[in-house]
């Protein structure tokens, strides 16, 4: 694939039910496939279509509250079926394609369950990103980084004809120093692959999706293309999904974005990587990483979200579990004392009453 740093990116919001088997992952993949085509497409005659988005969730969501439950009923490993119909249309249309994300498996780290999203060109599955900071305590898969002895990048960047790609899914981004970390390993294009529920979503008076993903722009000097999901409550119970899928300047400018509420969306606005080289090589304000006093911040030299607890290991991880360890964070913050715990509903009965209305 020749260089192409001028064209447009895609970020394609899905509102699709939520598998709850490998089985059902195919529906969805196909109607990934067809919003493809429509992107590229639909606005060709505007300018090419070189990069596509899709949500978190989009081919499958941690829908069971423990690893074993998703190791046995959605996990997969990558490459997949999925992934091979990606690269096909990605080779068709000469374009990249961030996938939604999909439960992995890895023989290599046979407990663990990772959320994984991956960038696909026509020439295979250039990157694997795997969800370092899970939605927990709700989210029961594996952060890459609790894994004793895990020896591959958390932070991936991709360096392709269309521009260097990096990748975080959903809550990554409420933590700015993967973002950072994204663009000190070359990131100018900073994907978000995203299933961000009402109210955080992208209405006032909260709108903590435009929020974040125009301050991790504009502090990065990057663009950020993030789609977010759009399925209805009724597809994605307990949670409905207001979409807003955006595609953000280096100076946290809104280039295009869909409009609030479920449903399928495409939007699609202009990436121009020579500029954005051409910016970070002039600039002196308002240069933030060039400017980075990292030395300055003794928090970070300690832990206050704890690995897995001994004689735990990956393939235990529960909901239950989960709040265990934010307790014991909230205490090393102060927030909680010693004996203290901080009350929870039965997340089990609450997560059967809410499946009801999909099961009808």
């Amino acid at each position: 694939m020749e260089e192409c740093l001028k064209y447009y990116a895609a970020a394609c919001q899905t509102d699709l039910p939520i598998p709850l088997n490998r089985a059902e992952m195919k529906r969805n993949t196909e109607r990934i496939l067809r919003m493809i085509d429509h992107a590229v497409v639909g606005y060709a005659p505007f300018m090419p279509v070189k990069l596509v988005v899709f949500p978190e969730f989009s081919h499958a969501a941690p829908a069971y509250l423990t690893v074993r439950e998703l190791h046995e009923k959605l996990a997969v490993p990558i490459p997949n079926t999925h992934t091979e119909k990606l690269q096909a249309k990605a080779k068709e249309y000469g374009l990249y394609i961030q996938s939604g994300t999909m439960l992995e498996t890895d023989a290599k780290w046979p407990e663990a369950i990772f959320n994984t999203t991956c960038l696909i060109g026509p020439e295979g599955i250039v990157t694997k990103y795997r969800k370092v900071n899970p939605w927990i305590p709700w989210e029961v898969h594996t952060s890459p980084h609790d894994i004793e002895g895990y020896d591959e990048a958390l932070f991936p960047v991709a360096q392709t004809p269309i521009g260097n790609i990096g990748t975080a899914i959903c809550y990554d981004w409420l933590f700015p120093e993967a973002l950072r970390q994204q663009t000190a390993n070359g990131a100018e294009i900073l994907v978000r692959v995203s299933a961000y529920m009402d109210p955080f979503g992208s209405t006032e008076p909260m709108d903590w999706w435009s929020v974040v993903n125009r301050c991790r722009a504009l502090e990065n000097l990057a663009y950020v293309v993030a789609a977010n999901q759009g399925a209805s409550l009724k597809h994605y119970p307990p949670f409905s999904w207001p979409g807003g899928s955006m595609v953000v300047d280096y100076d946290g400018r809104l280039l295009a974005q869909a409009s609030p509420g479920p449903g399928e969306r495409i939007v699609v606005a202009p990436i121009n990587v020579e500029m954005l080289r051409y910016e970070r090589k002039m600039r002196r304000a308002h240069q933030m990483i060039a400017h980075l006093r990292t030395e300055c911040y003794p928090m970070y030299r300690r832990s206050f979200l704890s690995g897995l607890p001994e004689p735990a290991r990956a393939q235990d991880l529960s909901v239950t579990g989960q709040e265990l360890r934010i307790d014991q964070a909230k205490r090393r913050m102060g927030y909680l004392g010693e004996d203290e715990s901080a009350p929870t509903p039965n997340i089990q009965d609450l997560l059967d009453k809410s499946g009801d209305e999909q099961s009808k």
